[in-house]
């Protein structure tokens, strides 16, 4: 069932139906049949389609925030910040897309002409989560329209009206019907999708685990998969920092968006030198932060998406507590209905204790106290995931060298792990498979076809 559960009160406000079998496979005849006439588009269109895309979020950006806010609990602000951002992407594929598809042309040895050209390769099923309703598809979406793929698009299940309002942005804007078709599937009816021929790859967002099931079903029908999946993103400040700088922004990287989200800064990683004088900086920082109501501008940190997100955090830093973690700050959920949790601090976490290994998705932090680089580095590259990073240093030469020896997707310094619209964005080990963002993006589901003229 997909449904909208307002996760500040626990209401159930809306549901709707799980899509018929025959339903998908219209969804998936009407992508494939509106790919033969998209494909080759003219690129004048492309770009006014997703310039119209852009427009319609920008005019209707208070509206779109209030369905996200009550379906998985973004702060209002924040909400209307992801209308933004989602804005420029559309804008930024419609102004670079033209040049980023444009012939390559190859030096070649032996004589004659070759050039490599970027076509589209067909209907591409998008799979997204919950924490960044519109941003999420914005990535996946905007550059593939681009190249001239068509999009199915499966949501979460807390998702049901960001999902529908976006297939109606699509329409209103001019889309050619099938170019972006929603659908509300369940796994089994996403594994058939997977499998159809018609269907040429597939991109996902979310968790590890859904990620390595989607992989396990696309290897076995030899499809292409970008996944972007969990992070437990370091955050190593070392002995040099602006600590009081360095805590101002650790706490939107950790607690922006509930801590919901995949490259939030979890692990802070301190040097000994400075680990009081940062985490006492930091507890204030929390300590400032206005949870409630997330529909209130004035409250930074909302509900959880729901109360088993909620519960399963908790009993993760229960874990760590029962085995003689530190609470620093918080450490319990909110009474009341909705899926509230105090912003945390935890200190003193061991290999032994879940919160060490395992992403905390919430407004959860973890601090680590080191003893020099050496020991920075080896903390930060031991996880299972490597999604991004951050170094707060005012060593640039040493910031480099260090960022050269972590094992992530992406690296800032002396900023925390952001999204821009031009900067890919992608991990390593559990953290994913592929690159969004950027000319990279539009580099993944393409056909880079060789043409070889024979010279004379």
């Amino acid at each position: 069932m997909y449904a909208v559960t307002n996760p500040a009160t626990g209401v159930v406000e809306a549901t709707y139906p799980i899509a018929s079998d025959a339903q998908i496979q219209t969804a998936i005849s009407t992508a494939h049949e509106a790919y033969a006439g998209w494909s080759v588009s003219a690129l004048t269109d492309r770009v006014a389609l997703l310039e119209r895309v852009a427009d319609i979020y920008e005019a209707r950006a208070e509206q779109l925030a209030a369905i996200i806010t009550r379906e998985m609990g973004k702060p209002v602000k924040q909400a209307l910040g992801e209308i933004g951002i989602v804005a420029a992407i559309y804008r930024y594929y419609a102004k670079n897309g033209p040049k980023y598809l444009e012939d390559e042309e190859l030096e070649i040895a032996s004589g004659g002409k070759a050039l490599v050209r970027k076509e589209a390769v067909g209907v591409l099923l998008g799979i997204m989560p919950w924490n960044f309703p519109y941003y999420q598809v914005a990535r996946f979406a905007a550059p593939n329209l681009m190249n001239g793929n068509t999009i199915l698009l499966k949501h979460a299940p807390q998702c049901p009206e960001s999902a529908l309002a976006m297939e109606e942005i699509f329409r209103e804007a001019g889309a050619l019907q099938g170019a972006y078709v929603n659908i509300f599937a369940t796994n089994d009816q996403v594994a058939d999708i997977i499998a159809d021929r018609r269907v040429q790859g597939v991109s996902l967002t979310g968790s590890e685990r859904a990620g390595s099931a989607v992989a396990e079903i696309a290897g076995r029908n030899l499809k292409k998969v970008v996944l972007e999946l969990g992070g437990s993103d370091p955050f190593l400040v070392l002995e040099d920092a602006d600590v009081t700088r360095s805590a101002k922004l650790g706490m939107r990287a950790r607690f922006g968006n509930t801590g919901q989200a995949c490259n939030a800064a979890k692990r802070f990683i301190i040097d000994a030198s400075v680990y009081d004088q940062f985490s006492t900086a930091l507890t204030e920082q929390v300590a400032g932060i206005k949870v409630g109501d997330p529909t209130q501008g004035e409250n930074f940190l909302g509900p959880l998406s729901s109360a088993a997100a909620r519960d399963g955090l908790a009993a993760q830093v229960q874990d760590a507590i029962d085995k003689g973690a530190t609470v620093l700050a918080g450490g319990k959920q909110i009474d009341g209905d909705g899926a509230f949790y105090e912003p945390t601090i935890l200190a003193g976490v061991t290999p032994e204790m879940r919160a060490f290994s395992e992403e905390l998705f919430g407004p959860v932090a973890v601090l680590y106290k080191v003893d020099g680089e050496e020991e920075a580095v080896a903390l930060a590259n031991n996880s299972d995931y490597g999604l991004g990073a951050s170094i707060h240093t005012q060593d640039m030469d040493r910031a480099e060298r260090i960022a050269a020896r972590l094992e992530s997707g992406m690296v800032a310094i002396n900023e925390p792990s952001a999204s821009f619209p031009e900067l890919p964005f992608g991990g390593v080990k559990r953290s994913g498979i592929g690159r969004e963002l950027g000319k990279y993006g539009m580099d993944e589901f393409i056909n880079h076809k060789l043409v070889k003229i024979a010279g004379r």
